[in-house]
């Protein structure tokens, strides 16, 4: 590596002229992830809504969490191309998103949006990162956040068509399908990871690693580690539990509110949902890491104590064995607002921290390990959503006591590597 240079660490970079693509890249990695998002908010906002559907998405949410790690591993040996990648994820996304049009009991259902979508899903979801995160290596967690915010509120417009016209349902997902086969495909055409330890040229690698108010808020690995050292520390199991209560809790906010019939706090939840991971990154630079993931489980907390009293409140006021749900009112939107802030921040944040805890050079690998807990919180979801069907404030008192446990740990959180005398 003739051209290498080493900060103060001993990382290696290989500073090189930034392609004029490299914008393009990440707008057509954001249109990827938004082409996906009816897979998970979509589904389990409109069809969610009985066990069998519940246990659908469960399945979903294991195979899109378990199909990201292997991806990402093939991706980055080099035995698996980025466009083959992608182009294969735009075929299981398409025929994911075509067999939730099918009726729910048929057993395409099930291999068709249960298997094929959620694996196509994470194929997208972990290949794109990937190469956000490989282009952008002097910012990867903003940018990152940015392409998994698409991820969250790319199905909006599908929950506006449905609430506008219900009986239209299937034929929506029949577009979105139609639509990930086209923007997944256009971005396997373009998309490309850089050459290894690659740096842009305008940006100098030695001052952005000696940048003293980065490192005050957001400080760097003591070391690189690879998976098998990070699993044994008891920071990556903690991350993983993290993920899996807040995911459980998220996903589960969802059914919830759109058993309520109110598309308005729907839409404001789930658009919340994307857009509030690029805020929360931006505060993360300013404020921190951990004490932001904190603010945010709180909030996510909060919105389930504000939902459960607006169940209540429908529950004191509606005539016995009317099916009372809180079709509208102040606490249900103030509740869709709060559960929106917390409901998806923590996946980008997450993220970060496995940089700031394990290094750069495996954070994607490592960060996989940690999101394959997610198929957990899909598990999780389900119960709570079962649960919700005969007593909705009990199942939302349980979700938030399982956003509130993590929120009260995270302070605690420290770098592995460290003596243990380091103040944190």
């Amino acid at each position: 590596m003739e051209n290498a240079v080493r900060d103060w660490r001993g990382r290696s970079y290989l500073p090189g002229p930034v392609p004029a693509d490299r914008t393009r890249m990440f707008w057509l990695a954001w249109g990827a992830m938004a082409a996906i998002s009816p897979l998970q908010y979509g589904y389990a906002a409109l069809l969610a809504k009985e066990a069998t559907g519940l246990t659908l998405l469960a399945v979903w949410i294991a195979c899109q969490a378990a199909g990201a790690l292997p991806a990402l591993h093939l991706v980055r040996r080099g035995r698996l191309g980025v466009r083959t990648s992608l182009a294969a994820g735009a075929a299981l996304s398409f025929a994911g998103l075509a067999a939730a049009a099918l009726p729910l009991s048929t057993p395409g259902a099930f291999a068709g949006y249960a298997l094929l979508g959620g694996l196509g899903a994470g194929l997208v979801y972990g290949v794109c990162g990937e190469v956000v995160s490989s282009w952008y290596p002097e910012r990867p967690a903003a940018r990152v956040g940015l392409i998994t915010g698409a991820f969250g509120y790319g199905a909006v417009p599908l929950l506006v068509w449905a609430g506008i016209a219900p009986a239209a349902t299937s034929t929506a997902f029949l577009v979105a399908a139609v639509v990930a086969l086209a923007v997944i495909g256009t971005a396997a055409r373009h998309l490309r990871l850089p050459p290894a330890l690659w740096w842009p040229a305008d940006v100098d690698p030695r001052s952005h690693a000696l940048d003293a108010a980065r490192l005050r808020t957001t400080p760097e690995a003591a070391r690189q580690f690879g998976p098998a050292q990070a699993l044994r520390t008891r920071t990556l199991p903690a991350l993983a539990l993290i993920l899996t209560c807040a995911g459980a809790v998220s996903v589960f906010d969802v059914i919830v509110i759109a058993g309520t019939a109110s598309w308005g706090a729907l839409a404001v939840l789930v658009a919340l949902n994307g857009a509030s991971r690029s805020v929360a990154m931006r505060c993360s630079e300013l404020y921190g890491r951990r004490r932001v993931l904190a603010a945010v489980l709180t909030a996510l907390a909060t919105g389930q104590v504000l939902l459960a009293a607006a169940y209540t409140t429908a529950l004191a006021t509606t005539p016995p064995g009317a099916g009372p749900v809180p079709a509208g009112g102040p606490l249900l939107w103030f509740g869709a607002v709060a559960a929106g802030l917390g409901g998806g921040a923590f996946y980008p944040l997450l993220a970060s921290l496995v940089r700031e805890f394990f290094g750069v050079e495996r954070a994607g690998e490592i960060h996989a390990v940690v999101y394959s807990a997610k198929a957990l919180a899909g598990a999780g979801a389900a119960a709570l959503a079962l649960l919700a069907l005969s007593t909705p404030v009990t199942a939302l008192a349980v979700a938030a006591a399982l956003a509130a446990l993590p929120a009260l740990a995270i302070p605690r959180l420290r770098i592995p590597g460290l003596p243990a005398t380091i103040p944190l």
